[in-house]
């Protein structure tokens, strides 16, 4: 297949050859903390990614994963056999344990953003780009905005690296087109375009781009642009999942905290999830592959991983008084009113969410959390710093819940592999020594 200058993303793969740079992530804990078999996975799993053998890769990533789960860099290159295998949220739920792991390399927030556009999530993925924008280069960013559904935005982070360079590489410039298409801007789709594909291709390009720009193809757009195919996937399995290995600190934390829960806090009840099962071997119909500027090498890795809502009850006020009752009814409507369940509002309860080492480590988890979790979407942070046993951590919660509201807000999170518990803004969970910082939302 041709696939010359269709986006200009180096592989609008924002794929960025890795091999070396994903060893840098992952060797430093391998040579000082990991079992032997971690980085003889690690490094069969490198192996077979690179000759394109996606589901020998997976398996031996996810035996390196389940020999060193808190490697940041062994949850990166499993995100990336997925992201290869098609697998979307299973790759998303890889990257954003890495980032949780402290893995801030721009290819794994790439990466991280790419499979949740891919999986509709196209609001908490540019919040996750707001977030590392300083890091990543402008020619990425732009374009995965706009693939996130705010291609405006994207034009704007384009345009002024354009304007900034001396002289702006057709990958830039490609970009640029591909970004103006999705915003619906077709004069300056076909001007930049010129500028590196050939007129008697120009036409045939922007007719693919049209194609690919209905918002509902979000998905094929992102396996467009990595040349995967979508395959079913039902996630991550169970037993790798982050929150079944959490740090020391964390689990003295945790422990700690909830053991200073009030007692009308009964503890949230959540099945266990079960393993997932044998993922199908049907596939998506393929959409046309958009070629990149520079071919696909073999030797490359790629980086691109319903709210519950519960009612509450009505606040019983009892019967009407009526003038002239007799005694024994009045009697029997104020009983009733003391007997009528009482809800207790929103706002009196948080939902601890994690636990990190340091304040700015807090910070990211949280925009990682409200990625991962859209019911976050409209709630504040309240981050605070506590000792417990010698050991300073950061806590990070979720404000504005009710009782009922906070134990369905964790049993979501508990469903997703997570750590989470709920307490009342009353009775804060032992060992806090400073006051709570809220953290605003970044503004751009």
């Amino acid at each position: 297949m041709d696939r010359k200058l269709k986006t200009g993303l180096t592989a609008p793969r924002l794929a960025l050859a890795a091999t070396t740079a994903i060893a840098a992530l992952a060797l430093p804990g391998c040579m000082t903390s990991a079992a032997p078999p971690a980085q003889v996975s690690f490094d069969k799993a490198h192996g077979a990614l690179a000759k394109g053998q996606v589901d020998k890769a997976i398996a031996h990533a996810e035996a390196a994963v389940l020999a060193d789960p808190r490697n940041p860099g062994f949850r990166a290159l499993l995100g990336a056999a997925y992201l290869e295998a098609g697998r979307f949220q299973s790759a998303a739920t890889s990257f954003g344990d890495a980032l949780d792991l402290g893995d801030d390399n721009p290819r794994t927030v790439l990466s991280f953003a790419l499979a949740r556009i891919a999986l509709g999530e196209g609001r908490a993925a540019a919040s996750v780009l707001d977030e590392y924008a300083d890091s990543i280069d402008p020619a990425d960013l732009g374009l995965a905005l706009a693939l996130a559904g705010q291609p405006e935005r994207g034009a704007g982070v384009l345009v002024n690296a354009v304007r900034a360079s001396d002289e702006a590489s057709p990958k830039l410039r490609q970009n640029l087109a591909y970004t103006y298409a999705l915003a619906g801007n077709w004069k300056m789709a076909r001007v930049m375009a010129a500028e590196d594909v050939p007129a008697d291709q120009l036409d045939a390009r922007l007719g693919e781009w049209a194609t690919a720009a209905a918002p509902e193809m979000f998905q094929q757009r992102i396996a467009a642009l990595l040349d995967v195919t979508p395959r079913a996937d039902a996630g991550q399995p169970q037993r790798l999942a982050l929150a079944n290995f959490p740090a020391q600190e964390v689990m003295v934390a945790e422990a700690a905290a909830q053991g200073d829960v009030s007692a009308d806090e009964e503890p949230v009840q959540v099945a266990a999830a079960e393993s997932s099962p044998a993922f199908t071997q049907a596939f998506a119909p393929a959409e046309p592959a958009i070629a990149t500027v520079e071919p696909a090498s073999s030797q490359g890795l790629r980086y691109v991983s319903n709210p519950v809502v519960q009612q509450l009850g009505v606040r019983g006020t009892g019967a009407p008084r009526v003038a002239g009752a007799v005694p024994q009814r009045r009697m029997a409507a104020t009983a009733a009113a003391v007997q009528a369940p009482v809800a207790k509002p929103e706002g009196t309860h948080l939902v601890q969410l994690g636990a990190y080492s340091s304040k700015l480590e807090a910070e990211r988890g949280w925009v990682v959390l409200k990625a991962k979790f859209p019911q976050l979407g409209d709630r504040s942070p309240v981050i605070t710093q506590a000792v417990v046993n010698g050991r300073t951590f950061w806590r990070v919660a979720a404000d504005g819940f009710g009782r009922q509201s906070a134990r369905a807000m964790c049993g979501t999170v508990k469903s997703a592999g997570r750590g989470c518990f709920a307490y009342a803004a009353s009775s804060p969970p032992k060992g806090a020594v400073a006051s709570e910082v809220r953290v605003a939302a970044r503004t751009r």
